[in-house]
């Protein structure tokens, strides 16, 4: 199981032998572990490494075990906290259960006592996390700003995405071009608490560079030739909210040793100034290489990338999830063609299942808006679809993936994967197309197509029964 997926413990306790015994218990949990002596350490590591359950001594040095529990709440209120607590403390682990602890354990413990609480609040996040995904999922603005799917893969951004947006978490996105590497950052950045403040977009591949410094950092006027008025840079603009620095990888090294000084910092210095100018910046980087072997080939500075590489969202190719691709296309027919109600023949679809889309999920929406513009406005063939799609899928057509796509097998997934999510959505229409991406008429027709009953929702059975 990937780091990412799994739980986060923090055990925070002056003992040593204490933190060692709680991190082997956690370990054995399948825990990601990690130790503070004070309570102080352990609200440093909280933006960078946000924990989902903490167990804290009750007497710290300097702040309190409550204390630290009021703080971890204020600032992470999803994470589950339980106190520890010497004999005759028991009132003062009652009151901080009253704040919001979890559950207290009074020392001497034994291991047994400590997996269980564990076990139970780890169970408590996983269910708690859960319930928020479903909820998310089927509301409207749970479509994560564009990105449409049901495959498991999908599903594991999407919970991913879910747990980073209610933290300052600096991320990196990786995947090919055109899987939705801004739409995951843009999703993280308006479904949490930074939704109001700015999000600044930067493509650092399509900078100049010569002036990709004063872009992002700013410029004070007469600093350099045209440089007529003083300018801030793209980190200012985003100042108190995200900026999303696209294909990273592309940045020259002089220019990733200044970005690199400005993580650190959180201050940048206009070209030509020596003044430095606080930022507080939530980053989100993205990029379509392997920053791990740039770094080992000394294309890309290695400290910068353990900065940037907190936590990684990984975005599959639309081959990997080559059960989306019916859905994503009714989403695209929706968008370019609204109420035109667009068919697509099984040959077509099967081009689509076919081919193995290089350019991802935006060539597969450009293909779907050519279709839309170049053909009659009632039927999407493989006639309509560019000869590239209809070349790979002759050349591959006698191998045993495209005898498995037959029309029936067509009909089978695709029915298949409505079935699922309208049973998901309870029977409610509205709910099943913002899942599926599609309008409430694309899904009538598809419902009816295959024969899948139309069960009245708990509102329409009240409303008859009125």
């Amino acid at each position: 199981m990937k780091d990412e997926t799994r739980l986060r413990f923090l055990i925070v306790d002056d003992e040593q032998s204490i933190r060692r015994l709680c991190m082997t218990v956690g370990q054995g949990l399948g825990f990601v572990c990690a130790e503070a002596e004070t309570a102080e350490t352990a609200l440093e590591s909280l933006e960078t490494n946000p924990p989902d359950i903490v167990v804290t001594d009750l007497r710290l040095p300097s702040l309190s075990g409550t204390d630290l529990l009021r703080k971890i709440r204020e600032q992470l209120p999803r994470a589950e906290t339980a106190i520890m607590t010497g004999h005759g403390s028991i009132e003062s682990a009652v009151e901080a259960m009253r704040q919001g602890a979890y559950d207290y354990i009074e020392k001497p413990f034994r291991v047994e006592r400590l997996r269980q609480l564990l076990q139970r609040m780890a169970e408590k996040v996983r269910l708690v996390t859960e319930n928020q995904f479903l909820r998310e999922r089927v509301d409207t603005e749970a479509q994560l700003d564009g990105i449409v799917g049901t495959s498991a893969k999908i599903e594991d951004v999407m919970r991913m995405i879910s747990r980073l947006k209610e933290t300052r978490t600096p991320v990196l996105i990786t995947g090919e071009s055109g899987t939705g590497k801004e739409l995951a950052a843009r999703a993280i950045h308006f479904r949490g608490p930074l939704a109001q403040m700015p999000f600044v977009a930067v493509d650092c591949g399509s900078l100049v560079p010569t002036l990709m410094e004063s872009e992002l950092f700013g410029h004070e006027k007469g600093s350099f030739t045209g440089a007529l008025k003083s300018k801030a840079g793209l980190f200012h603009a985003a100042n108190g909210g995200t900026i999303f620095l696209d294909e990273i990888g592309e940045l020259p090294l002089e220019l990733q040793a200044k970005l690199l000084r400005v993580l650190q910092e959180k201050e940048v210095r206009p070209v030509g100034s020596n003044v430095k100018v606080p930022v507080n910046v939530r980053v989100i980087a993205a990029t379509n290489r392997d920053l791990e072997s740039s770094y080992r080939a000394g294309t890309f500075r290695k400290d910068l990338y353990f900065r940037l590489n907190v936590v990684t969202v990984h975005l599959p190719s639309l081959r990997e999830r080559r059960s989306d691709i019916p859905q994503l296309v009714h989403c695209f027919l929706d968008r370019y063609a609204p109420d035109e109600n667009i068919q697509v023949t099984p040959e077509a679809m099967k081009n689509f299942l076919q081919y193995d889309w290089p350019g991802n999920v935006r060539e597969l929406e450009n293909c779907i808006a050519r279709a839309v513009a170049l053909g009659d406005h009632h039927t999407i063939d493989a006639g309509d679809l560019p000869s590239t799609i209809r070349v790979s899928q002759d050349s591959s057509g006698s191998g045993p993936d495209a005898a498995a796509l037959s029309t029936n097998a067509l009909a089978d997934l695709e029915r298949m994967t409505i079935l699922r999510v309208f049973e998901q959505a309870g029977g409610d229409k509205a709910l099943a197309g913002k899942m599926l991406g599609i309008s409430r008429a694309t899904l009538y027709r598809k419902l009816k197509q295959y024969n899948i009953p139309l069960r009245p929702t708990h509102k329409e059975n009240v409303r008859m029964a009125s």
